[in-house]
């Protein structure tokens, strides 16, 4: 069993689908993935540890411990198999899944992310943030360096603006530091695509400001089986600022996996 706050939309239809939110989220952000938009399909959402309503992580830092976690949630809930989609570093987990319990994949979805390592800078970044929001003990830092405002598109809403500092407000420092350790520490995973046969959706907004189309395109190119989807108009947190467009990328590859 695991100790993970799972959201649920209860029996579905078809195969499961399972969402990893983005940093420094919470499940709160699949609001429009969870709320019956998919049909008949099972929808779950865990907060990752630190995250929303889960304790605190333990241990090392390593995505690899996470994904463990993430197999320990479909153990709880009776699942073998999944559509497992994830969104910036829940797309990082995804690969990590995917690398460690492929055989438990029916389906992946990468959203707003990459495959690549992180460029020598971007781990500097990490540390420097984990650092500081462990010595304050707050994640302040994340609002006063307008987190939000690399994560939405240019034409974002004042009203989702205000959800998505919300939902990064709800977060620990513990899991922030422990969450930025682990991507620095990830590796590449462009091996692990290769090798997966199942089908794959990859989506990104049009004005990512994280995730370039040259990444995302990588991804697709990896891929054996993968429909890339760009939103118009949108940034990274794609699933939120356009739900009906993400929500049909997301239905087509349900149906490719039947």
């Amino acid at each position: 069993m695991t100790d993970l706050a799972v959201r649920d939309s209860g029996p579905g239809v078809g195969t499961p689908l399972l969402l990893l939110h983005a940093f420094p989220l919470h499940a709160g952000m699949w609001r429009a993935q969870l709320d019956g938009a998919l049909g008949e399909t099972r929808v779950l959402a865990p907060d990752l540890p630190g995250f929303g309503a889960s304790p605190a992580p333990l241990g090392a830092p390593a995505l690899d411990t996470w994904a463990d976690r993430v197999a320990e949630v479909l153990d709880g809930a009776g699942l073998e198999r999944v559509v497992l989609g994830g969104l910036s570093m829940g797309g990082y987990l995804a690969m990590a899944f995917a690398r460690r319990h492929g055989d438990r994949l029916a389906g992946l979805l990468l959203a707003d992310t990459k495959a690549s390592a992180d460029a020598p800078g971007a781990v500097v970044n990490r540390e420097r943030i984990a650092a500081a929001v462990l010595a304050r003990r707050s994640v302040a830092l994340l609002l006063e360096e307008k987190t939000e405002a690399s994560l939405l598109g240019p034409e974002s809403t004042p009203e989702l603006v205000t959800e998505v500092r919300e939902l990064i407000a709800a977060a620990d420092p513990a899991g922030v530091a422990w969450a930025q350790r682990a991507m620095a520490a990830r590796p590449d995973s462009f091996e692990t695509l290769a090798q997966l046969t199942v089908p794959a959706a990859v989506v990104v907004g049009e004005y990512d400001a994280l995730t370039g189309l040259a990444d995302v395109q990588a991804m697709a190119n990896a891929l054996p089986d993968a429909e890339l989807t760009v939103i118009p108009g949108v940034g990274h947190l794609s699933a939120l600022e356009a739900p009906a467009a993400f929500n049909a990328a997301v239905t087509a590859l349900l149906r490719r996996v039947g």
